[in-house]
């Protein structure tokens, strides 16, 4: 179990690699420019990649969310080690991002990340190992960032369901400003 800041120790970069190579082909590793989507304006080829095969292989995920009163509890689990690897990696990442006030701005990103980006200090992070997977609690006394924290664990939960199309569904949920628009009768929050 760790807290805030810190790392979850994880394989070696030449292990992720290999993991990302056995789930997508060597070609993304060094290509991701055919993801233009998965890019931000502060992003690394490796969490392109992780993003990248999240999503084509979001079908082997399995994702439970609990709400509580300040915040959420997520378990996020897969079969498939290598995509179990880039999951932690992406996870610890992303968390890490968050803690350092790192926003990539990825173009499909939710609007509903931005209140965690600019509060990261009143957010409680712990995460645990499962056997096949990660569990994270994360909790805030301040009541927009546990909303935020409920809000972006749904639409996570949604990706996984349904993969790209959620993105793009999120996507089509934005006016030309880019300003986040409610979503339809049916239509899944943004991503």
């Amino acid at each position: 179990l760790i807290a805030g800041g810190a790392y979850v120790g994880m394989r070696s970069m030449g292990g992720m690699h290999n993991a990302m190579s056995n789930l997508m082909g060597e070609k993304i590793i060094h290509n991701v420019i055919g993801t233009p989507m998965l890019n931000g304006v502060d992003t690394q080829d490796h969490e392109v990649a992780e993003l990248r095969a999240m999503f084509e292989n979001h079908k082997e995920l399995t994702r439970t969310v609990e709400n509580l009163p300040n915040g959420i509890l997520t378990v996020t689990e897969t079969d498939n080690p290598e995509l179990r690897e880039l999951l932690v990696s992406h996870v610890t990442g992303m968390i890490q991002r968050v803690d350092d006030k790192r926003d990539p701005q990825i173009l499909i990103q939710s609007q509903t990340l931005d209140i965690l980006f600019e509060r990261p200090e009143s957010i409680v992070t712990e995460i645990e190992m499962t056997e096949i997977g990660v569990a994270v609690v994360q909790t805030s006394d301040d009541p927009d960032v546990v909303a935020a924290l409920q809000t972006h664990a749904a639409e996570v939960s949604d990706l996984v369901e349904r993969g790209m199309q959620a993105a793009h569904d999120a996507m089509a949920a934005r006016d030309h400003s880019g300003v986040a628009r409610s979503p339809t009768p049916g239509q899944k929050g943004h991503l």
